[in-house]
């Protein structure tokens, strides 16, 4: 009797200690996973940014940190800190980490900012301005994408990331006016009511034009004036939701520029 006690109690023991042993070893591969994606994190910094001519030290410290493998589809988080844009559904990409750091690093945006993100797709842009501004309020067409990035977000701790589903061609009035406003998909003109929530002495930043032909634009209203410099040929999904008011298309960046606006060199 003492000698099947005995069997039963080594057997269930060594049932608990396999157990145990998958457990631990599950773990310690999920350690060393997150340690190569925050080694690929870094090295993205190092050798996709840093080249590149990003400089400002809260931006590189906001790349460095938020984990883009969080805001990939899972069978991509393999290349999460490729240099390239992936999609992540309904026809929408999340940017390349560069042009993501590029943007944000020309707001010139302090602690104490309220962003506006036209665009929200999966939520990493969105991650990265919360990590270097008061709020963020961003706009999201299309639905599914705003309610998984508004999840993930809230997931992750960005209580100062607001999310809503919407057009971004209206911009979010009710909280406006902004210190800042980025948009990461691309209108064929700027649509009036962003540049009219934009503070004075406010930057945008802003992809315009269609198909093949887009250029990145710095909006920077000084007196009342928009004054826009074209910065870089890009590429950007473009954006959906409704027209620009014919009537004040001419606020927009293009070569018909209105009066309100002065082109800098």
């Amino acid at each position: 009797m003492a000698g099947n006690c005995e069997y039963l109690m080594m057997r269930s023991l060594g049932h608990w200690l396999v157990v145990g042993a998958l457990i631990a070893s599950g773990c310690q591969k999920q350690v060393e996973s997150t340690s190569k994606l925050a080694s690929e994190r870094q090295k993205m910094v190092d050798e996709q940014l840093k080249p590149r001519g990003i400089r400002d030290e809260r931006v590189l410290a906001a790349m460095a940190k938020v984990p883009r493998e969080e805001f990939v589809p899972e069978n991509l988080r393999g290349q999460s800190y490729s240099d390239s844009a992936l999609p992540i559904g309904g026809d929408q990409t999340i940017s390349q980490p560069f042009m993501v750091a590029f943007m944000t690093e020309q707001l010139h945006l302090q602690p104490t900012d309220r962003v506006l993100e036209i665009g929200t797709g999966s939520g990493y842009q969105t991650a990265i301005l919360a990590e270097l501004v008061k709020d963020v309020y961003t706009i999201e067409i299309v639905e599914p994408l705003a309610k998984e990035a508004s999840a993930r977000l809230s997931r992750l701790g960005y209580t100062n990331a607001h999310v809503k589903t919407g057009d971004g061609h209206q911009g979010w009035p009710e909280v406006a006016p902004f210190d800042a406003i980025i948009v990461t998909c691309a209108p064929d003109k700027v649509p009036p009511p962003l540049t009219q929530q934009l503070k004075e002495d406010g930057r945008m930043i802003i992809p315009v034009g269609t198909g093949m032909d887009q250029q990145l634009f710095l909006l920077e209203k000084k007196n009342g004036q928009l004054a826009q410099t074209a910065i870089l040929p890009v590429r950007f999904v473009p954006m959906m939701g409704g027209e620009v008011e014919k009537q004040t298309a001419n606020e927009s960046p293009s070569p018909s520029a209105s009066a309100e606006l002065r082109r800098d060199k």
